[in-house]
C-alpha cells in the first residue's frame, strides 16, 4: 500500500514539484511549491476525516493535494489532465492499486477551473483545499501588486480560515482583507467563479459553503 509519507519523500515526485513552481514564478504566478501542495494535502484530508470518511479514503486525497499541480512542470494550461497522467505512471510505479490510482487522479483531472467538477468525494475535498488556499504569502514579489490583480487579491488577505461544522453541516472560509490593498469587489471579480466552484465541491460532501469576508456573509 502507498502512503503519503512514500508519496512526500519521492525524490521524483518533489522534482517534478520543484520545477512546476519555478515554471509558474516566470510566469508570474502566486507560488505552487511545498507550501501551497502540503497545505492542500493537510486540508483535504482533515475535510474527509471530519465528515467520517476512512483514514485511508483521507490518505488518498493527502496524496492527490501533494501532487495536484505537478502537470504545472509540462505547462500551465491543461495542467490537470496532464498532472493526471503523470500521477498515473508515478503511483503505478510505486505499486498502488488501480483502484486507488483511479481516485486520486481522477481528482487531480477534474481539480482546475476550466475542467473542474466534484465527480468524487476526494475530488470535492481536493477543490475545496485548493480553491481556498488565499493568503499574503503566496505572492512572490509584493511590487506586483500594483498592476497584478491576482497579487493584489493574495496579498491584501492579512488572515484565512476554513472551518468545518459538522453538526450545522457547513463549510467556511472566512477571509480578513486590507480593503486599502484590495476592495472586496475586486477579491469577487477574481475568485467568484471559484467560490462557486467550492460551493458545488461542498454540496458533493452534503455541506453549505459559506464565505466571510471582514465579518461579512458573502455567500
Amino acid at each position: 500500500m502507498v502512503t503519503y509519507e512514500q508519496v512526500k519523500a519521492s525524490d521524483e515526485i518533489n522534482a517534478y514539484i520543484q520545477q512546476a513552481d519555478k515554471s509558474l514564478s516566470e510566469l508570474g504566478y502566486t507560488e505552487h511549491y511545498l507550501p501551497h501542495v502540503m497545505r492542500c494535502a493537510e486540508v483535504a484530508s482533515s475535510i474527509l476525516l471530519q465528515l467520517g470518511f476512512s483514514e485511508r479514503e483521507a490518505e488518498l486525497a493527502k496524496i492527490a493535494g501533494y501532487m495536484h499541480d505537478i502537470g504545472n512542470v509540462i505547462n500551465r494550461d491543461n495542467h490537470a489532465q496532464t498532472g493526471a497522467l503523470m500521477a498515473f505512471r508515478i503511483l503505478d510505479k510505486m505499486g498502488m492499486s488501480t483502484q486507488e490510482t483511479g481516485k486520486i487522479i481522477t481528482a487531480i483531472g477534474y481539480h482546475d477551473e476550466k475542467a473542474a467538477y466534484p465527480v468524487n468525494e476526494i475530488a470535492a475535498a481536493l477543490i475545496l483545499a485548493d480553491k481556498t488556499d488565499v493568503r499574503r504569502t503566496r505572492v512572490r514579489n509584493s511590487e506586483t501588486i500594483n498592476f497584478d490583480i491576482h497579487d493584489r487579491v493574495n496579498f491584501a488577505a492579512e488572515k484565512g480560515e476554513l472551518k468545518l461544522d459538522s453538526d450545522a453541516k457547513t463549510l467556511s472560509l472566512f477571509l480578513t482583507i486590507d480593503t486599502e490593498i484590495c476592495p472586496v469587489a475586486d477579491y469577487f471579480e477574481i475568485f467568484l467563479n471559484r467560490m462557486m466552484l467550492c460551493k458545488r465541491a461542498a454540496d458533493k460532501l452534503s455541506l453549505t459553503f459559506k464565505l466571510i469576508i471582514n465579518d461579512a456573509v458573502l455567500i
